[in-house]
């Protein structure tokens, strides 16, 4: 069986009001290989961008892979690390009120479980190379 692909990702959602348009894009490097992808919505909120960088980015790989990945956003890291599966223990609740982002957390579930991903928070707007690229290109996927 060959070993997994170990990929580095890096994401980051932007929006122009909140809610209002906004962008998201995502960096994917495995070995010398690069893949760029972005989008965006006309009425969205940052968190929803922020999430769809992620799902996104993962259902961009083909294969089950090593992760490394990189995010700037605490919701999108404690989402994924901390409260999700408390949310799928209590029926895709929070503890008190109703858990927003429900349809993309769901996604991003399924795609978390397909590869095993060490998550590290970037502090963003701090000089991180990457970080402050992926910001710049999920800016520019905001529709006009």
């Amino acid at each position: 069986m060959s070993e997994a692909l170990k990929v580095e990702i890096y994401t980051d959602g932007a929006c122009s009001g909140n809610p209002g348009p906004g962008g998201w894009a995502a960096i994917l490097r495995y070995g010398s290989q690069e893949k760029v992808i972005s989008g965006g919505e006309k009425e969205t909120t940052n968190n929803r961008m922020e999430i769809r960088a992620a799902l996104e980015a993962l259902r961009s790989l083909k294969k089950p892979s090593q992760v490394r990945f990189h995010t700037d956003s605490s919701y999108v890291l404690n989402g994924a690390t901390s409260w999700l599966e408390d949310w799928k223990k209590r029926d895709w609740k929070r503890k008190h009120g109703q858990l927003q982002n429900i349809d993309l957390w769901k996604e991003l579930d399924i795609e978390l479980a397909k590869h095993q991903i060490e998550w590290v928070w970037v502090k963003g707007h701090a000089g991180n190379p990457l970080n402050e690229r992926v910001d710049e290109l999920a800016r520019k996927a905001i529709p006009s």
